[in-house]
């Protein structure tokens, strides 16, 4: 019997879905505008500010003048959810980095069959980022309007807030995808 050259599909999602969850999550990582802080008594009506894990901006929209490296008067940072946004999302970018290398490793590209056991145990690594990520944004969003804010003013969900979602949920789909990887392994004893 003829072995099939072709990589199995699951792989393949999981190593499309994967390095694109990366890219939201880095993004949601490093952009400060997790949450949008408008409308604030006694200032100008186009006055936005944007805080992220990182940075807080502020910026007038009528001139788009953008001032980051704003001082964090209310004690934003000190707030738990922001300091646990801190800790994990770096942390599972660099589990997605692992899980993807152990990915890269397992699927094959170079080699006529792909290591099954090797790609079902990078899908749990990146199942395992996924969830990083998700946890703290989830928390965020739990906790968005009980954050610091000046009185009166009007939060919303930033863009960041959202791409981190979405990276996360990409992930955990990859890796659920390249986890499908052990029925081969169980199969073949």
């Amino acid at each position: 019997r003829l072995r099939s050259m072709r990589t199995p599909t699951a792989m393949i999602v999981g190593l499309v879905l994967c390095p694109c969850g990366l890219l939201l999550t880095l993004t949601g990582t490093l952009a400060p505008s997790w949450r949008k802080v408008s409308l604030v008594p006694n200032q100008p009506m186009d006055l936005v500010w944007e805080q992220g894990i990182w940075d807080i901006c502020r910026e007038r929209q009528s001139t788009h003048d953008r001032l980051c490296g704003q001082a964090d008067e209310l004690g934003y940072f000190e707030e738990v959810p922001v300091r646990v946004a801190q800790g994990l999302m770096p942390s599972s970018l660099v589990i997605t980095l692992l899980g993807l290398v152990v990915a890269a490793l397992g699927v094959r590209c170079w080699q006529e069959e792909p290591r099954h056991m090797l790609a079902g145990v990078a899908g749990l690594v990146l199942l395992l980022s996924g969830l990083m990520s998700l946890v703290p944004a989830s928390w965020y969003t739990h906790e968005l309007w009980a954050l610091p804010a000046v009185p009166g003013s009007t939060l919303v969900v930033g863009y960041s807030l959202v791409l981190s979602y979405l990276g996360s949920c990409l992930e955990i789909l990859g890796g659920l995808a390249l986890s499908l990887s052990f029925h081969h392994c169980c199969k073949e004893r």
